[in-house]
Formats: structure tokens, sequence, C-alpha cells
């Protein structure tokens, strides 16, 4: 007997009628008793906000936080996979690298945000992207670019390696030819991994002050007049754009290197 399986766009959307439904139910359960305030909105109150709060605020606000997340999130990603690179070719200098991802990974990034502002400081004009944020974005992204990238560039085949080498090719050589190809794959995970990383950043750096617009401010001033639904609104927004970025570089990925999905060149 033939099994009947929904496909996987079926179970998606049955997924998030489940969520909206349990989110629907919790909000009734929790519903404010003499405040002017909901705890937890219902989905109706948020899409509301979101209508009235209308595409022109979002766009001011979101275009700031993701130009500082784009611009982090290359910086971020350029420097670990050169720092990368530079470790096939000296390893010695793998553990002080190691050593640098690991501090950035585990050093609570407010406190790297703290030292920061003080530092960088924040837009120097209204509108303008914030270097904190910047810098949290870059930050945010690393470790996991360095540890996937390493784990790539070590995964090569061995027999390649050696064909380069008896035909009188270099470290770098091999680096180029073998190691690089044989690293892709994990360096696009790698870099889609990235995408929401730094888009937090930013939220985070923003968050520290000295910006004036950006995702980050709107999130605080939501929060401190207790709109709930913006809040929640922003909430969503924000999984949305993280969402999206990701499955554009999971995209990108299988175009440049099929393979990694088990799919023919």
């Amino acid at each position: 007997m033939k099994r009947f399986r929904l496909p996987s766009w079926a179970i998606g959307i049955i997924g998030v009628v489940a969520i909206i439904a349990v989110w629907w139910i919790i909000a009734i359960a929790v519903a404010p008793v003499g405040t002017t305030y909901a705890r937890v909105p219902t989905p109706p109150q948020v899409v509301a906000s979101i209508l009235a709060d209308g595409p022109a605020f979002f766009w001011k606000n979101f275009s700031v936080t993701l130009t500082e997340a784009g611009i982090g999130y290359f910086w971020g990603n350029l420097i670990a996979l050169a720092l990368s690179a530079f470790v096939l070719v000296v390893p010695r200098a793998e553990g002080v690298l190691n050593q640098i991802a690991v501090i950035t990974y585990c050093v609570p990034i407010v406190s790297i945000g703290a030292v920061a502002i003080i530092i960088l400081g924040g837009s120097k004009t209204p509108g303008a992207p914030s270097a904190t944020a910047i810098f949290l974005a870059a930050i945010s992204v690393f470790f996991t670019t360095v540890v996937g990238t390493l784990l790539g560039l070590k995964a090569a085949d061995r027999a390649s390696l050696d064909v380069v080498t008896v035909y009188g090719g270099s470290k770098f050589t091999q680096l180029r030819k073998v190691r690089a190809i044989a690293a892709l794959p994990n360096i696009l995970s790698a870099l889609q991994i990235a995408v929401p990383a730094a888009f937090l950043g930013a939220i985070l750096g923003e968050y520290l002050g000295k910006i004036e617009t950006g995702v980050g401010p709107i999130l605080v001033a939501a929060q401190v007049t207790l709109n709930s639904p913006r809040v929640w609104g922003l909430f969503l927004l924000c999984a949305l754009v993280s969402i999206i970025g990701y499955t554009i570089v999971g995209l990108i990925g299988r175009l440049v290197a099929p393979w990694s999905a088990g799919k023919a060149s």
C-alpha cells in the first residue's frame, strides 16, 4: 500500500497556520485586564499596526539597518576568508586565527559594542549608517565564516593535493586549484548562515544609541511607549528580512556550486 505524503509546500502552509492559531489562542488567553496595552497582541492587531505605519516608515528605518548589515557582512566575511586562506599558506598562524575567532564568538557582543560605541561612535549625520552597527555586524559573521572556511579548505582530496605537489605546485597553487573548489560548499553554507547574524549584529549596534534612524531606535521607542503591536510587527518584519536574505544567498550557492545540493553541474 502506497503511503500518502503531503508536498513540502503544503506542510509549510499547515505549519504557518498552526503557528498563527497558537499565537491567537495565547493572545486571547493573556488578554489584559484593566490595562491599555496588549502584552500579546492578536494577529489582526499586528497587521493593522503594520498597515498604519506604512511602507515609507519601515523603508526609512530598515534601509539604514540593511545598509549597516550589508557593509558589515561584506567586510567581516572578506577578512574571515582572507585570514583562512592565509592559514593554509602559513599553517603556524592557525592557532592565532582560531583564538581570535573564538574570542569574537564567546565575548558577549553587547560588551564589545559598549567599547565600540566609545571608540567608533554612532552615525555622524541623521539617517547615515552607524559605524558601531557595521562593526558589530562584521564581528557577528566572523566566527561562522572562519570555521566553515577552514573545515572546507582542509577537506580537499589528498590525492589531488599530491598531484599539484608532484608537478611543482606551491601551497598557494594547491589553495587556488584544489582547496578553494573543495571548500566552496562549506563557504557558501557559512555565508548563508552569516546573513541573519549580520542583520542581528547591526540591530544590536543601533540599540547602543547615537543613531536616530534604524530598526534599533524604533524598537526602543515602541518598547518605551508599550506599543506591543508595533514591537511584534517589527519582530515579524525582521524575521522576514532575515529569511529572505538567507534564501537569496542559498539560491546563489546552488547556482555557483550545484554539486553541493546533490545536483549535476
